[in-house]
């Protein structure tokens, strides 16, 4: 593995000195941002390189069971805030589904899969869960987001359902599916053309750091399918907790959030 050296990196921080520079000439209005994502960039994944490797290092189950709750938490907060911050209990269901999304798929893959010994070796559990909570995360923003739209913006064709007879479930079937299909399409589309038009992070890094090609692979078609899986555990979750917010007991559309 060739590792980049002192330098390397330095000259790595010159593209975005020249990115930065290109937006200034141009006037495009990104200077200030790109510097500051260029700095919360370095310090972020520099303080997260030195965590994860103190975590690696003590291998230690509650240790690494407080971090993959705490990504939760922060993948829920993130997910929550790009649906709708006036809904009440948004945050409870967006956690919910994503923890559930990530358990299961994990749980799986961990037992199942790779067999993971012990099942809480960080240097496996810790990357993996990362990588499905973060697609978990994006479903259940879009499915939640695009769910709670429809709702809002449809509210006369779903009481119409409700006074002829319609469950609720029923009144806003066909939006749930709608919604829970836009979470999942980045995870399809990216899957109709992985290998083809991209090579994913995985295995990129893998191939970079000197494993088998055919290793590679077989780890990212692995990763994939939790993606796949995690993605639309998500949505669903999500979407019924929507729902459950919208009507009341006695089976009317209200909007949580004005009430």
């Amino acid at each position: 593995m060739i590792e980049p050296s002192l330098i390397g990196m330095v000259m790595a921080v010159g593209m975005m000195a020249i990115a930065i520079g290109l937006s200034s000439w141009q006037r495009l209005g990104l200077s200030k941002m790109l510097a500051i994502a260029t700095v919360r960039t370095l310090v972020q994944l520099m303080g997260v390189g030195l965590f994860l490797a103190f975590i690696f290092a003590t291998r230690n189950p509650v240790a690494v069971l407080a971090v993959l709750l705490g990504m939760v938490t922060i993948a829920a907060t993130v997910a929550r805030s790009r649906i709708d911050r006036d809904l009440p209990r948004l945050l409870q269901w967006v956690w919910l589904a994503i923890f559930v999304s990530g358990l299961v798929t994990m749980s799986y893959v961990s037992l199942l899969v790779i067999r993971l010994e012990p099942w809480y070796d960080p240097r496996y559990l810790i990357p993996l869960t990362g990588i499905v909570l973060g697609n978990a995360m994006t479903a259940a923003s879009i499915a939640g987001e695009r769910l709670v739209s429809a709702l809002r913006n449809n509210r006369t064709e779903i009481e119409t359902h409700l006074s002829l007879g319609a469950t609720p479930v029923q009144a806003v079937m066909t939006y749930r599916q709608a919604a829970i299909k836009a979470g999942l399409i980045p995870t399809i589309n990216a899957m109709m053309v992985v290998g083809l038009v991209t090579l994913p992070g995985t295995i990129t890094g893998q191939l970079l750091a000197g494993a088998d090609p055919l290793m590679a692979a077989i780890y990212q078609i692995l990763i994939m399918f939790m993606l796949a899986l995690a993605t639309l555990i998500a949505s669903l979750v999500v979407t019924y907790g929507i729902m459950q917010q919208f009507f009341t007991s006695a089976m009317q559309l209200v909007d949580p959030a004005v009430g």
